[in-house]
């Protein structure tokens, strides 16, 4: 069965040149103002109390129930920005994320004021994971902004990174949103995992088992 939340986003066959320089000139001045972590950052520390504010107001019942207007959409909204900066788009959506990214989020679980803070804590060797993939990932975007600048389009191979580390921030986002309760996979793609529990009895093993 797949992870709750998924995510993908289709990028242009061709990039619109100018558009990259524009994000090439944004991420210079967050850089120049030492202010670029706090904006790409900050959500994972932000979501965590938003949710434990709605939830002790609203109560997790509510909260999920509410989520494809609420938190949902606000994490739609941070995806496409994401999508927007990370060159996985042209399409900086501002009314409608849903047009651009695809985003989907199965609620689940009866989240608490505590467990919507102790994401924080549970949620740190995601963020050493991909603290240490945003090294890689920021390779592969210089590379994938030359290759536009200067034929138009990026290489598959970049495009199917940009795109599998976006959809692992996706699932890490709507974890710490509380909006599902499995932990997220360590993975670039949409979460496909075995179902848990043993095999019922007289049941042949799987494939590969041994």
């Amino acid at each position: 069965m797949a992870y709750p939340a998924t995510f993908d986003i289709q990028p242009p066959r061709e990039f619109d040149k100018a558009q990259v320089v524009l994000r090439i000139l944004i991420i210079v001045v967050l850089a120049f103002l030492q202010i670029g972590n706090i904006i790409f950052g900050g959500a994972y520390l932000v979501l965590p109390v938003v949710a434990a504010l709605f939830i002790s107001q609203r109560g997790a019942e509510r909260y999920l129930a509410e989520a494809e207007t609420g938190p949902t959409r606000w994490l739609r909204y941070i995806m496409m920005f994401y999508s927007y900066m990370a060159l996985a788009t042209d399409r900086l959506q501002t009314t409608n994320p849903e047009e651009v990214v695809q985003l989907s989020v199965r609620t689940g679980g009866s989240p608490t004021v505590g467990s919507a803070l102790l994401r924080i804590i549970l949620a740190i060797p995601h963020a050493i994971v991909l603290g240490l993939l945003g090294i890689v990932f920021a390779i592969v975007w210089l590379i994938a902004a030359a290759s536009i600048l200067i034929n138009g389009t990026q290489p598959e191979w970049a495009s199917g990174f940009i795109v599998g580390y976006l959809r692992w921030n996706a699932r890490l986002l709507a974890y710490m949103a509380s909006l599902v309760d499995e932990y997220p996979p360590f993975s670039f793609g949409n979460g496909e995992v075995a179902p848990a529990g043993p095999a019922p009895a007289g049941a042949p093993p799987s494939e590969g088992t041994q």
